[in-house]
């Protein structure tokens, strides 16, 4: 009877181990089917010309999305600025300072933020800033991802810094250091691996937004010589060509999919480094 309960537990076993297989396959399958369909229709389109060259008039075939790709970076440039110190400063703020009930509220109300469709913010952002200002502008653009990104790096931050120990603190407290001082040299430099972190996700999350830019950026198929007017950016890019009439766009709009894709890969990637323990020893 032992020898048959032991044959039923291993069966059971090795069934559970091929259902939480398949079911990780079936997680994975979805990206790699993306990768597959993007990989066979764009990588055609990727050249020399696609990084190098302007889009091509209305009708003609040829050109690229240099200047979207470099409005892209112009645009994460202007978010990072924007959002990074507000997201850390908030996240400091929460795991150092304020009350119990103060900080649950602004808990709330960035994790509500979280949830918050990128449309909104973009339609928040016209009226605050591209109404004002009476044009679509990279700066406005900028607010809007840098704002996206403001609850993600606050709670990421806040959740890093709680994982600093006490002990670091009152070490330094005993010793006469100031607070501010504590949180800036100890704090914050213990936990800086994972607030870098936090904040490349939030720049990932980020970098494929479309609809926000629809009423910021609005795009613009030149170079961009000024901040206070439309610039372009790859999501834009690849929704325009996307929605055209034409077959060469329509390839192009693979391609800039593709390598935007690749983009966010490589900050998704990024961060699996960041976050491994290099000072692990090995078994």
């Amino acid at each position: 009877m032992s020898a048959t309960n032991h044959r039923w537990r291993k069966f059971k076993n090795v069934l559970m181990q091929a259902v939480a297989l398949a079911c990780a396959l079936l997680v994975v399958a979805p990206l790699g089917l993306v990768f597959y369909h993007l990989i066979k229709s764009g990588i055609g389109s990727v050249n020399w010309a696609f990084f190098t060259q302007l889009p091509k008039p209305v009708g003609e075939s040829g050109g690229g999305m240099a200047n979207a790709i470099a409005g892209t970076f112009i645009l994460l440039g202007l978010a990072a600025l924007i959002g990074v110190p507000v997201g850390v400063l908030g996240g400091v703020y929460l795991s150092e300072y304020g009350s119990s009930r103060l900080n649950w509220w602004i808990r709330f109300a960035a994790d509500v933020l979280n949830g918050v469709p990128s449309i909104i913010w973009g339609i928040v952002v016209y009226a605050l800033v591209v109404v004002p200002m009476k044009g679509f502008s990279a700066w406005a653009g900028g607010i809007v991802l840098g704002m996206m990104m403001i609850p993600l790096i606050m709670r990421t931050s806040e959740e890093v810094l709680q994982l600093v120990p006490n002990g670091y603190r009152e070490a330094s407290l005993a010793l006469g250091i100031p607070r501010w001082r504590t949180i800036v040299q100890i704090v914050l430099r213990t936990a800086m691996k994972g607030i870098v972190t936090g904040v490349l996700l939030a720049l990932a999350r980020v970098a494929g937004e479309t609809a926000p830019l629809l009423f910021t950026a609005f795009g613009n198929r030149f170079w961009n010589h000024s901040l206070s007017d439309p610039i372009a950016a790859l999501p834009l890019q690849i929704f325009n060509y996307a929605i055209s009439p034409y077959d060469d766009w329509h390839r192009q709009a693979w391609a800039g999919a593709l390598v935007l894709l690749l983009l966010i890969t490589a900050v998704n990637v990024g961060v699996r480094v960041l976050t491994r323990d290099r000072f692990q020893k090995p078994a």
